[in-house]
């Protein structure tokens, strides 16, 4: 993926994240987000008429990414949809919440990066093709250590009683002096096959997570 200048940058409610220069990146609102979405795959077709053919698949997978970042509550959602040599577009998608760690009732749950591990439950396929989870804590530089899961595993859909089956990792913050507070970067794709790619992707872009 890229990196430094040939990252974009997004500052959004005190943190920031880096994506590779090919993603996209737009306002999630919904008053703004189509006209902004038709607008950048229409840039990126003049800028490569090659992708011309799949127009309606990235407008598509990029108008259901914001929907589905905006329903869940995300602050940012940066995407990847790419086509190469002719193929459909292979997508993924980050987005970033600052979500409450709190129970049913009210009680603030320890943001330490062990404790919010041993609240996670691990899974185990048990035979080929099973959704998976594995739970760890690892260190960002600037941040510090955190929580992590990463796996092969079956996702709420956003307004909908289905669930997909997805490559996503998770990646749980302590917001600085907000206790019972985390920062969730979570990244997903539908293609499965290119799990492990996915999972060293993600690392890489949450790796540039940084609290302003």
């Amino acid at each position: 993926m890229s990196r430094g200048s040939e990252a974009q940058t997004i500052e959004r409610s005190g943190f920031h994240i880096k994506v590779p220069k090919s993603w996209w990146e737009f306002d999630i609102r919904p008053a703004s987000r189509d006209d902004t979405i038709r607008q950048l795959v229409n840039e990126r077709i003049r800028q490569h008429p090659e992708l011309a053919d799949h127009r309606d698949a990235f407008t598509t997978f990029l108008r259901k990414a914001s929907r589905d970042a905006w329903q869940s509550g995300a602050l940012y959602c940066g995407c990847m949809a790419q086509s190469f040599g002719g193929e459909a577009p292979v997508t993924a998608s980050v987005t970033v919440s600052v979500i409450g760690a709190q129970t049913d009732d009210g009680e603030i749950l320890p943001t330490d990066p062990q404790l919010i591990a041993q609240q996670i439950t691990p899974r185990q396929a048990k035979r080929e093709g099973d959704a998976w989870r594995e739970v760890s804590t690892v260190e960002i530089p600037q941040v510090g250590t955190v929580a992590r899961t990463r796996g092969i595993e079956d996702i709420a859909v956003p307004g909908d009683e289905r669930t997909m089956r997805a490559v996503l990792m998770q990646t749980f913050i302590p917001v600085p002096e907000q206790q019972g507070t985390v920062a969730l970067v979570s990244g997903s794709s539908q293609v499965l096959g290119l799990a492990d790619s996915f999972f060293d992707m993600f690392d890489a872009i949450t790796s540039t997570f940084r609290f302003v």
